[in-house]
């Protein structure tokens, strides 16, 4: 049974990065997962995570910014009117200050192009599961 779900576990990831593009197809998962250490002090990612010094970020992928129930965002956020697809997020990992001036994040950004396509595929793979 263990290896049914391994396999199953497999597939599901594959259509999770083939569905993020080409670019993504290739990502290194444990990367991203070592790249995401850097968030966990201020982010959580499963489902009906709590929020704590930064928002929950399940299933961020596709969805407007600043909008998680009960996190107080920063106005320059607020108006920034993004969505949080792949260029923006990349953007964003690449540095935060630089694509919203005056926000409060203080993650000094990514520089690695390869280490942020992985840790979004790490977040969309992790952020599939319920």
């Amino acid at each position: 049974m263990a290896a049914d779900d391994a396999v199953m576990g497999a597939i599901v990831q594959t259509v999770i990065l083939d569905s993020l593009g080409e670019a993504y197809a290739s990502a290194d998962l444990a990367n991203g997962a070592r790249q995401f250490r850097r968030c966990q002090s201020c982010h959580t990612l499963d489902a009906g995570g709590r929020h704590t010094v930064g928002p929950n970020l399940h299933r961020i992928i596709g969805r407007p910014a600043a909008i998680a129930d009960r996190f107080s965002f920063s106005s320059q956020l607020e108006d920034a009117g993004l969505t949080w697809d792949l260029e923006t997020l990349d953007a964003w990992i690449a540095n935060p200050r630089a694509l919203v001036p005056g926000n409060r994040m203080s993650f000094v950004g990514l520089r690695n192009p390869e280490d942020r396509r992985d840790l979004i595929a790490y977040i969309a793979v992790e952020s599939a599961v319920e």
